[in-house]
């Protein structure tokens, strides 16, 4: 029979490592792994010492055996240990077997020896040691790359395939696995068109690099002696693996763009070309993903994706709010010099040091003006990629006005338009103009909000100001004039011209103002004189020439002028005739009419008869009156006089509501009908049939309101005190409608109001601030303008939100037509302009000519 054996074993590696070696015993496997023996052999043999029938026994010290390899695992002075190469045995040996120089034996030599058996225990030792010359692999450095990424173990199962080891070391193993494991990868390297795979750990990697799978790296092959598994052993990185780069597009031109990348402070050109997916929906501030190239000799974006909002973060910002000063603020006009992003400086101690940390424009939460000086609050952002610390969402703190040294006015808002407004000044005669960023707090303005500001120098006009860092004041805190507290005595030398003008209104009265009058009185031995005029007066009557009057000096602070005000008369008898209580009811262009205190009826009065300011006489005020007969025995009410306010009705004012319909409103809404007082009915289950209520003006819950005949109603039911009379007080409608539409800055209700069956809403009557839709439900009061007779609504609040609009698609037949359409198309539907739009200036609405849109181009 002839020898198996024959020099060494040759084979070749699959692509995929079989689950099974080959072992010195070609009819066992083992499924550790594969194993070669250090020499490309896997057993060594002389032909001679074998029997006649092929069979190999142990001679007992003496007869022939089979010649194994090994390597010296321990040496003492007189004996040793082998570990075997081919199975899994440690034997030993004497120093005397061994076949040469003692002292040139070493451990992890590699020896051939003879198994023999030991005579007195009949265990097996090595004996006719032989040191063996090892086989020296080449000394050359291969190119390889490092294996898909897995973990470290035979078979692991990723993603529910099984994968064969051949890997880079897992982030998580690399330096640490389970006891008795180390952690491995695997590197592949190509020979003669066949692929070889090698184990390698953390040790045999040069420089403490972590490798990734797809790294190209260079190392030299080594053979285990005690396994004869073959690893790779000095590995260095040649080129990492080309990585996907993330960033955030910061520009986009006609044909390209620019992307601001995650792992660096720059940016880097990308072109449409290389964008895959829809280029329409493109736009700056999408997150992208891409891969670097070198093209003639610069770095390109290539092979660009789109992620999803998010995924980029460029920075951390602390949690923490911090304290700090604004030391420089960003110039209002950036100067040709100024490349610095970040302008702004604030100082704050953090910790236990002083910083100054830099802001732009975009790290405020408003876009109120800082002033340096100013005590603010922000956080702290830290760029990941260069660890750039900035201030960001920075806040004025409401005390900041006691660290600046700006000088603050005060004014009233006299005009809002779409964005910006104007300021009537104490200390100024121009109105002051203002943007709505510059609005310290959140809550909108109205106009006669009072407010506070700085005034700023227009950066774009020298020539003019305008008003930064607003904030709104409680009313009452501003004031145009200042009125002394001291009363003076004096004589009025002349009286005011014009003062039985029968056609004077409020609304007119500053536009037609009737001459001043003169008061001569004296202040420290000094004769002075001050003018008046009639608004400013108290009580009935006009003063007349000689009239010793008393008073006090009234002065504008803004020009400095002084008039007498709070003018009483001393020295004319009081008039006999009985001076009555009443209520303002209506307010027309110069008339009005007032309840009586009975609240059954109204007398008449001309606006001429007022003692006091017209423009401060509102429905309800109580008056304080005289009654005449003029012209045909009508009866009026003369030297009508504005008093402190007394009960409107009655103290007896029931505690139950009860729910009514109007039957009859007040005269005011409606002149055709002879009684002044309204009348409700009603309505509750269980009331008497027939059950009404008379009210007027002073029992309506809200004076300006417009009760209709028919509305339903909830009222309390009072006595009149000086008739017994029962009546409704706090008379509270109860109306619901839905919203027509919304404009810009008013609306429509659906509601009839006379003869029109729509009603006019502002928007700044809008509770809580709303914005309606069309067809939301609200609950509101019906005004009537005295002055115009025109109806409007206020107090509307919101009860149920209408129907969302939902976009109707167009009809398939309509799509079909517009996709076949072209602009060559002579059936095709044309524009045809029938007149040319004109601006507010009478000027042509469109300066640029019109041109006609190339696909895919933006101009």
């Amino acid at each position: 029979m002839g020898s198996p054996w024959k020099g060494f074993v040759e084979f070749t590696l699959p692509a995929s490592p079989p689950t099974a070696f080959v072992s010195a015993d070609l009819s066992s496997t083992s499924p550790v792994g594969l194993s070669l023996s250090p020499y490309g052999r896997s057993m060594s043999f002389d032909p001679g010492m074998l029997h006649s029938n092929g069979h190999t026994a142990y001679a007992n010290g003496t007869g022939p055996g089979i010649r194994e390899t090994g390597v010296v695992e321990k040496l003492l002075t007189s004996y040793g240990f082998i570990q075997c190469s081919e199975r899994q045995a440690r034997l030993f040996f004497h120093c005397s077997q061994y076949n040469g120089n003692l002292q040139e034996l070493k451990i992890g030599d590699d020896v051939e020896f003879e198994v023999s058996s030991d005579r007195r225990t009949g265990k097996p030792i090595a004996v006719k040691l032989l040191k063996i010359k090892p086989e020296v692999l080449p000394e050359e450095r291969i190119s390889g790359q490092v294996g898909p990424d897995v973990h470290a173990y035979p078979f692991t199962v990723l993603h529910g395939y099984i994968h064969p080891v051949v890997s880079s070391i897992p982030v998580h193993l690399d330096g640490k696995s389970a006891p008795g494991q180390v952690p491995t990868g695997s590197v592949c390297y190509e020979r003669n068109g066949e692929v070889f795979y090698l184990t390698y750990s953390p040790d045999d990697v040069e420089g403490n690099l972590h490798l990734d799978t797809g790294d190209k790296v260079s190392f030299y092959m080594d053979t285990n002696k005690h396994t004869g598994a073959v690893s790779a052993r000095n590995i260095q990185l040649v080129k990492k693996k080309q990585m996907r780069c993330q960033g955030v597009v910061c520009a986009t031109k006609e044909a390209f763009g620019f992307i601001e990348r995650a792992d660096v402070v720059k940016e880097i050109f990308f072109h449409y070309s290389e964008f895959k997916g829809d280029l329409e929906a493109l736009q700056a501030g999408d997150d992208v993903e891409f891969t670097i190239k070198d093209r003639n000799g610069k770095e390109v974006a290539t092979e660009v994706r789109l992620l999803p909002q998010g995924t980029v973060i460029f920075e951390d910002i602390s949690i923490e709010q911090f304290e700090g000063t604004v030391v420089k603020v960003i110039p209002k006009v950036p100067t040709k010099n100024q490349n610095d992003p970040l302008p702004g400086r604030i100082s704050s101690r953090i910790g236990f040091n002083d910083k100054e940390l830099p802001f732009g424009e975009k790290d405020t939460k408003s876009k109120v003006t800082l002033l340096e000086g100013d005590h603010i609050q922000f956080n702290i952002s830290t760029d990941r990629r260069d660890k750039l610390e900035r201030a960001t969402n920075i806040d004025i703190f409401p005390d900041t006005f006691d660290f600046t040294k700006e000088t603050r006015e005060m004014g009233v808002i006299a005009a809002i338009r779409d964005g910006f407004g104007f300021i009537k000044c104490v200390d100024r005669d121009a109105r002051m103009f203002f943007h709505f960023s510059e609005v310290l707090e959140e809550s909108q303005l109205h106009i006669s909000d009072e407010v506070e500001f700085t005034v700023v120098p227009d950066m774009l006009s020298a020539q003019r100001n305008h008003a930064v860092r607003i904030k709104k004041l409680p009313k009452g805190s501003v004031s145009f004039h200042t009125q002394s507290e001291q009363r003076f005595m004096g004589v009025v030398e002349k009286e005011v011209v014009g003062t039985n003008t029968k056609n004077a209104s409020p609304t007119k009265t500053k536009e037609k103002e009737a001459e001043e009058g003169v008061i001569a009185y004296e202040d420290c031995g000094v004769k002075l004189t001050v003018p008046y005029h009639n608004k400013d007066l108290e009580g009935g009557g006009y003063p007349q020439v000689g009239d010793k009057v008393e008073f006090s000096i009234n002065e504008v602070k803004r020009t400095g002028l002084q008039s007498a005000v709070s003018i009483r008369v001393l020295n004319r008898n009081a008039s006999n005739a009985k001076r009555l209580l009443g209520f303002v009811a209506t307010l027309k262009d110069n008339f009005g009419f007032i309840e009586t205190a009975n609240h059954d009826q109204e007398i008449f009065f001309h606006y001429s008869e007022m003692c006091g300011d017209l423009e401060n006489l509102e429905l309800g005020d109580t008056v304080e009156y005289t009654l005449s007969k003029g012209k045909g025995n009508k009866v009026s009410a003369e030297k009508v006089t504005k008093v402190a306010a007394v009960n409107g009705i009655s103290e007896d004012v029931g505690a139950t509501v009860t729910m009514g319909k109007v039957i009859r409103p007040l005269r005011s809404v409606d002149p055709s009908q002879t009684e002044y007082q309204g009348l409700i009915e009603v309505t509750e289950e269980g009331a008497p049939k027939g059950q009404n209520y008379p009210f007027g003006i002073m029992g309506m819950s809200n004076k300006a309101d417009c009760l209709q005949k028919g509305e339903l109603v909830k009222f309390h039911v009072c006595t009149v005190a000086q008739t017994g009379q029962k009546m409704a007080c706090n008379v509270v409608p109860q109306r619901r409608a839905m919203v027509e539409c919304v404009k810009d800055q008013f609306g429509f209700i659906t509601y009839e109001v006379g003869e029109s069956k729509k009603l006019f809403f502002h928007v700044k009557e809008v509770q809580d601030g709303l914005e309606l839709q069309t067809g939301d439900e609200v609950e509101f009061s019906v005004v009537l303008n005295q002055r115009t007779g025109k109806c409007s609504a206020c107090n509307v609040r919101r009860v149920s939100e209408g129907p969302k609009l939902v976009a109707t698609p167009r009809p398939d037949r309509l799509v079909n037509r517009l996709k076949s359409i072209t602009l060559d198309d002579a059936s095709a539907p044309r524009l045809v302009i029938v007149r040319q739009p004109r601006g507010p200036d009478n000027s042509k609405g469109f300066n640029l000519e019109r041109k006609t849109r190339q696909p895919g181009v933006i101009d």
